[in-house]
């Protein structure tokens, strides 16, 4: 009998609370601008300067942004950080923090302890962001796709770190790159504007560079994040067993770069692959390959056949 069981009721281990000091007045107000100011830009940008005001060289730098950011949040924090789908070295440790706060999405630590309470809570009282949490009424489904969408960013509970993501906050690098979260997102904005004005020798192509490629980029990439937190929870396939409501979403499968392949991962979370059918594009799985290929990466968590046919459910294989 271990000692554990010889403890009074009172007096065993309860874990720590899901939530931490609630966000200050700043913090919200930093928040806030972060969401709002990107989205401002892409529904001004859109009727104003479309069909003239934007140019291949706005559209190659945000792509470009876009994919190194997006990597660096479904790669990095989510499947990296979050899950330890594989180990990497040093360098690719740092540079995916870097990458996923680019996308202004949160801070590493913060982002990785909202999801992995997510999962640990999928679609039940405690979870950050279910759409399920208000009842099952269109009114209540349409309050709940709000919530899950971005209404619960706006919200002042903060998920406890120490709870949650101790193994980042203990670890320096990490620690360093989130402090620096500011830097990073001015630096996803304001190099695309350096860029289109280096590109074109203007200071018009400066300006939509950081109209198109910096601010409406980082908010078309929220919707597609959020996405993924709120109709992939509501809408799609559900091929495997899992705890909660998550599902297949095949039309944001290019934009997600796999992420939104939902139930395949809330299936097998610590999984490096989402898409693991035959014609399941999943770009972040691909990088890891290569990654893994070039010795960057290790220990990656493929999946296996068999494992797929144990978590299958009956009919679905």
């Amino acid at each position: 009998m271990s000692s554990a069981t010889l403890l009074p009721p009172d007096d065993r281990p309860r874990p720590k609370p899901l939530l931490a000091a609630r966000a200050g007045r700043l913090e919200m107000v930093t928040i806030r601008a972060f969401l709002l100011i990107p989205f401002l830009a892409l529904v001004s940008a859109v009727p104003l300067t479309w069909g003239w005001g934007v140019s291949w060289v706005d559209l190659a730098i945000a792509a470009v942004f876009y994919t190194v950011s997006t990597l660096g949040i479904t790669v990095g924090y989510h499947r990296y950080f979050t899950h330890g789908a594989f180990k990497a070295n040093r360098a690719v440790h740092i540079a995916l923090a870097i990458m996923g706060a680019m996308a202004a999405q949160g801070s590493v630590i913060g982002w990785v302890a909202d999801h992995r309470r997510h999962h640990a809570f999928s679609d039940r009282e405690g979870d950050p962001h279910s759409p399920w949490l208000f009842g099952t009424s269109p009114l209540a489904l349409a309050k709940g796709f709000w919530h899950a969408h971005m209404g619960w960013l706006f919200g002042r509970d903060r998920t406890n770190i120490d709870r949650f993501a101790p193994d980042l906050a203990a670890d320096a690098d990490i620690r360093m790159v989130d402090r620096l979260f500011p830097l990073w997102v001015s630096l996803s904005v304001l190099l695309p504007a350096v860029l289109g004005g280096v590109l074109t020798l203007s200071w018009w192509g400066a300006l939509t560079g950081f109209l198109w490629a910096g601010l409406a980029r980082v908010a078309f990439q929220h919707h597609v994040t959020w996405s993924v937190n709120s109709i992939c929870h509501m809408i799609g396939d559900r091929p495997f067993r899992s705890r909660d409501r998550s599902a297949n979403f095949w039309p944001l499968a290019i934009l997600s770069m796999g992420e939104s392949w939902h139930n395949s991962h809330h299936a097998d979370p610590s999984s490096a692959r989402h898409g693991v059918r035959r014609g399941q594009v999943d770009i972040s799985a691909r990088f890891i390959w290569v990654f893994e290929r070039l010795g960057w990466v290790w220990d990656v968590r493929w999946p296996t056949p068999q494992r797929l046919a144990r978590l299958a459910v009956s009919g679905k294989r």
